[in-house]
């Protein structure tokens, strides 16, 4: 018997080909299972749908919430062909994915051009000190939504 792990990962990379043959965007491919069950998948398409968040991880956990129904994934295992990158690591914990698997490093990505380092590094940054320009401008108009939506009793918190 196949071990799971291994084949939900050659998956991912299988869909990783897929979508580098036939040049939809970088060498990604995701799926995500839950109870041994495959929820979604999905190849990254950055360059096809001319977005720059159509990672293949994004684009599985779009397709695995719209199947469940909800947005949260309890119990999921998101498979990916590489190391998740920090956009595609926080959706997984907005997600609620309980675990990750993955194939290729960081380190492997950045040696044929996909570096994250930087980014990880951004985001830990106060905003004043990041590379894009971050400008805070409260406003007390602002705070309104937020009170409405806290004091809303059937409000759904995620």
């Amino acid at each position: 018997m196949t071990n799971p792990d291994h084949r939900f990962l050659l998956r991912a990379v299988e869909l990783a080909r897929i979508g580098a043959e036939a040049g939809d965007g970088g060498p990604f491919g995701a799926v995500i299972v839950r109870d041994g069950e495959l929820l979604a998948e999905d190849w990254n398409h950055v360059v096809a749908h001319k977005d720059p968040t159509a990672h293949a991880e994004i684009g599985a956990i779009r397709q695995a919430c719209l199947r469940t129904g909800h947005y949260h994934l309890p119990g999921c295992t998101l498979y990916a062909s590489s190391e998740p990158c920090p956009m595609c690591l926080s959706a997984a914990y907005w997600a609620r994915i309980e675990r990750i698997v993955f194939a290729n490093s960081r380190a492997e990505a950045a040696a044929i051009g996909f570096c994250d380092d930087e980014l990880y590094c951004e985001l830990g940054r106060h905003f004043t000190a990041r590379s894009i320009v971050m400008e805070h401008h409260p406003l007390p108009e602002a705070l309104a939504p937020l009170h409405l939506w806290a004091k809303n009793p059937g409000r759904t918190p995620y």
